[in-house]
């Protein structure tokens, strides 16, 4: 299982992530702020890419209103990333494996996530 939360943490917005074989997240009191100078992106080059990827590919095509919606999209978003696409640096396989499937009977299904820019085939068990 999988699981993320948005936080404030000294007045800047965090995603903090973990799964269930991770011990929990630290309290937000034991999280050690590092302030990085600025214009250096290459000092947190996978938190820019992650920014960097679901802007340009999906919040951009997004009308939100308030920080509420925001926060749905970020949480979908993160949820397909992580549970429901391939990942090339695990050989294209999922991070978390959905059960094999033995049976080729059963009806295709797909699942969307904002609003169809975001899609999931499976096969539905028999």
């Amino acid at each position: 299982m999988y699981y993320c939360y948005i936080s404030l943490l000294n007045e800047c917005l965090c995603l903090i992530m973990w799964t269930c074989t991770s011990p929990a997240p630290p309290a937000a009191t034991e999280v050690k702020s590092v302030t990085l100078p600025p214009r250096s992106p290459n000092l947190n080059a996978y938190a820019e890419r992650f920014v960097r990827t679901i802007q340009e590919s999906y919040l951009d095509r997004l009308i939100l209103f308030g920080e509420g919606s925001l926060r749905k999209a970020i949480h979908e978003f993160v949820a397909h990333y992580h549970l429901e696409r391939n990942h090339q640096g695990w050989g294209n396989r999922l991070i978390v494996p959905r059960e094999p499937q033995v049976e080729t009977s059963g009806a295709i299904r797909r699942r969307q996530r904002l609003g169809g820019m975001l899609n999931y085939d499976y096969r539905q068990a028999a």
